[in-house]
């Protein structure tokens, strides 16, 4: 094999964000752009010569290409072997699982989530470390150093790899294999659920279903899994081809942008659920008839019903959120005497916690669940927990919520997106936020007295490490909360994220519009941070 050696020059924007580096297609475009992230990767690594690395994406615009560049990067940095799902397509739940089975080193996705796709839009790649989660800050720290001070690449001279073919090809001293990318994957969720009960929940019509893919990475596993394994009406999943662009859309599963499934959701003669996923198929949306299932409380739920779900019927170990997330979780885990931690955004940190068995089940606000069964979110994951359980409790959608909301209470809860912000307002945003927490505790909106104001800061249980500057919080004595984060998601500006949070018991106020119920909190969110006044915007850019 002969391998080519290519100077370079850094790049100063290659810090990888909470998941992984996200920027324009363009910029990856950049000559040597893709190349320097790719061989920081290699270089920040030890030991991985001879061993196996995945690799696979969510099909958006350039994947292609970018997937054949790292193809002859790995190479010649020294894998002895590669797994590819067929087409460079991996959903980051499937790829984590496929890391997992075949005990690979580690694993390259290409992905930028949620956000859309197309030449003029993101592009975005992170490194799986062997457990199957995203790479710890402790790495992806040593990768952007390495960036700034890299020289060269290495690529080694072959011709461009048949993606579309299953089956193994050796060149020289590497091994690439195509994977069919759905089969593990499927194969794994048929040990977690019920399949049988689901399937003749279905074929009953005790369930009905619309699954929204969103031209997005989940189609193909959510087509095989709920139309041909467990029999759903043919076209139960719809916008099911993965589409460079994602058909124009914007794949992330929420009610602003999965338009279609909200209108059949809310609309005359409903099916019994509603489902979508987002561009990489970690993220989820759950939905009933007449019913938006808030991720705080679909986790919530999902711990406390656990048991019946035949992975989890001997009991689950404990429980995690993201600090963002509503408290619903905790006072789950509070009545099942389950240990619950509260970690800071991003999946990774779940991966320790996870990985020394201190919890089972854990999600974010931010449309993602999952549990031990891989590393990372997993959207279509959580809709089969949701049929599973439909199944089982044979109750509507809406009845489970209500329920649980009777046992524990709601927690009325929202987020505010605030998109594109110029990042020095952004951060002048925080920085005053940051100055004014010495003096909020005791003082008094209304109903609201702030018993706490801080940064949030947290020391891992299991390797000691520390992340600090988490987001804001400003609890209350009501038990209500305000948090505000600056998001790594984005790829343009800034996002500042305003998370509004209220308990309420009594089940005759259940029923409240969020955006009523929180009314005096998001003014005083307002006050706090004066995003309006800053920024000269009326309204957020997203409401969830």
């Amino acid at each position: 094999m002969q391998i080519k050696t290519y100077k370079t020059t850094p790049y100063d924007d290659q810090k990888p964000g909470t998941s992984g580096l996200r920027k324009k297609v363009k910029v990856f475009q950049q000559s040597g752009y893709l190349e320097n992230f790719v061989q920081s990767i290699f270089n920040s690594l030890e030991d991985f010569q001879g061993k196996i690395l995945v690799l696979g994406g969510d099909g958006r615009y350039f994947n292609r290409q970018a997937i054949q560049i790292i193809i002859k990067m790995a190479a010649a940095n020294g894998f002895g072997e590669l797994i590819i799902g067929q087409g460079g397509l991996l959903s980051t739940p499937a790829a984590s699982n496929v890391i997992r089975k075949y005990r690979a080193f580690g694993g390259i996705i290409l992905s930028a989530s949620h956000n859309p796709g197309g030449p003029d839009e993101d592009f975005g790649i992170k490194y799986n470390v062997g457990n199957g989660g995203p790479a710890p800050e402790k790495f992806t720290d040593a990768l952007f150093e390495n960036s700034k001070t890299i020289t060269s690449y290495q690529m080694a001279e072959i011709d461009d790899i048949d993606l579309d073919s299953v089956g193994d090809v050796q060149i020289d001293g590497i091994k690439i294999r195509i994977i069919d990318p759905v089969a593990d994957y499927a194969e794994l969720m048929a040990r977690i659920f019920d399949f049988d009960l689901i399937k003749q929940s279905i074929a009953a019509g005790l369930i009905t279903l619309r699954f929204d893919a969103m031209h997005a990475i989940t189609g193909p596993y959510a087509k095989h899994i709920l139309e041909d394994v467990l029999g759903a009406a043919p076209g139960s999943v719809f916008n099911a081809v993965p589409l460079e662009d994602f058909g124009g859309g914007h794949p992330d599963p929420n009610m602003a942008h999965a338009h279609e499934l909200t209108e059949i959701m809310f609309g005359p003669n409903p099916p019994v659920f509603g489902a979508a996923s987002d561009g990489d198929g970690d993220r989820n949306m759950i939905m009933g008839a007449n019913i938006f299932v808030t991720p705080s409380d679909s986790l919530a739920i999902m711990a406390a019903n656990a048991q019946l779900i035949p992975a989890y019927a001997k009991g689950i170990s404990g429980v995690a959120r993201s600090m963002p997330t509503s408290q619903a979780v905790d006072r789950v885990a509070d009545k099942l005497s389950l240990p619950c931690y509260e970690t800071p955004t991003g999946w990774k940190f779940f991966g320790n916690l996870l990985d020394a068995d201190k919890i089972t089940l854990c999600g974010e606000e931010s449309f993602g669940s999952g549990s031990n069964h891989v590393r990372e979110k997993d959207g279509l994951w959580a809709v089969l927990f949701w049929l599973n359980l439909l199944a089982r409790k044979r109750q509507p959608v809406e009845d489970i919520v209500r329920e649980h909301w009777q046992k524990y209470g709601r927690d009325i809860y929202c987020r505010h997106d605030y998109e594109a912000v110029d990042a020095d307002i952004a951060n002048g945003i925080v920085e005053q936020l940051r100055n004014q927490l010495p003096s909020l505790p005791g003082k008094t909106w209304g109903d609201y007295s702030v018993k706490f104001a801080d940064e949030f800061s947290y020391t891992d249980p299991v390797d000691g490490s520390v992340s600090s500057n988490q987001g804001i919080r400003v609890g209350f004595a009501n038990g209500s909360r305000i948090v505000f984060r600056l998001s790594g998601t984005g790829t343009v500006g800034a996002t500042l994220r305003i998370y509004l949070e209220r308990y309420e018991r009594d089940v005759r106020n259940h029923d409240q519009d969020p955006q009523v119920a929180l009314a005096e909190l998001i003014e005083i969110a307002e006050q706090l941070c004066q995003v309006k006044q800053r920024t000269g915007r009326t309204e957020p850019s997203v409401i969830t």
